[in-house]
């Protein structure tokens, strides 16, 4: 077997890079030392948001976006969302999830029948506050206006894949009063987030909630190995420019072959 020429140093690094990511889960799942991860500050605001509803007699609404599970985006947001039930389920407060997607739908229903059962609190859990409301885009976001005007929830999450009915979502959830957290890799929609809600996990941000929150060993090990492999690449980046400004190739060499 030959390797193709000018891919042996990426070759390199990508064994480099898996041999990381198993380290590290290794080392998570058998509950070793490994670096601490980086808490975002939206984080530390969904306890401070579900216990502001608690105190207020007001519910919580998620809205996991409106991709399709085949989204990374949507499968972060399920993690989350697993977490914000089960502190809803503990402080006996209601918990309204949104759907788009109807395949998402009966997952985000056994997320959140999961939750309770876990905290004990089985006979809390409501099903019909775990609501489909429609496939089509902007019935979803009418549908969900509806709710956050009548049923004035104190929360407002958006977490997951969101498009167009970002700014719908948060303007409502600002005039209804709402502490709002959001959070999207889709970049073209940040901007609105970041304008209109309390705290905004920018980009892969969502994705590093999931694993802060779940604890989840493939989750934190793969990561850490991402972070890694992003500050080493940045290294490479600042000392290849300055090589080749001064003329001297030998890194360029290397990464060549």
């Amino acid at each position: 077997m030959t390797i193709a020429e000018g891919q042996v140093f990426s070759l390199i690094c990508l064994i480099i890079y898996c041999a990381t990511v198993l380290v590290m889960i290794s080392r998570s799942r058998k509950g070793m030392k490994i670096p601490e991860l980086y808490q975002v500050p939206g984080l530390e605001a969904l306890d401070e948001a579900i216990g502001r509803c608690t105190e207020m007699g007001r519910p919580v609404h998620f809205s996991p976006g409106i991709g399709g599970v085949d989204n990374a985006q949507t499968l972060a947001a399920l993690s989350i969302l697993s977490y914000v039930a089960r502190q809803c389920a503990r402080y006996d407060t209601d918990l309204i999830v949104t759907n788009r997607i109807t395949v998402v739908y009966p997952i985000t229903e056994e997320v959140v029948k999961q939750a309770f059962i876990e905290e004990g609190k089985a006979d809390r859990f409501k099903p019909e506050n775990v609501r489909f409301i429609s496939e089509d885009q902007f019935a979803y976001a009418t549908g969900v206006t509806g709710i956050m005007y009548r049923e004035n929830p104190a929360a407002n999450l958006l977490l997951g894949a969101f498009w167009a009915e970002s700014l719908i979502f948060a303007e409502v959830g600002a005039i209804a009063g709402a502490i709002q957290i959001a959070g999207t890799a889709n970049t073209h929609q940040i901007p609105f987030f970041v304008a209109a809600c309390d705290y905004c996990l920018i980009g892969e941000e969502l994705y590093a909630a999931s694993a802060y929150l779940t604890r989840e060993p493939i989750l934190v090990g793969s990561l850490i190995a991402q972070d890694w492999g992003k500050m080493f690449a940045a290294v490479f980046m600042v000392l290849g420019t300055i090589l080749v400004t001064f003329q001297i190739t030998w890194l360029k060499d290397i990464m060549s072959k």
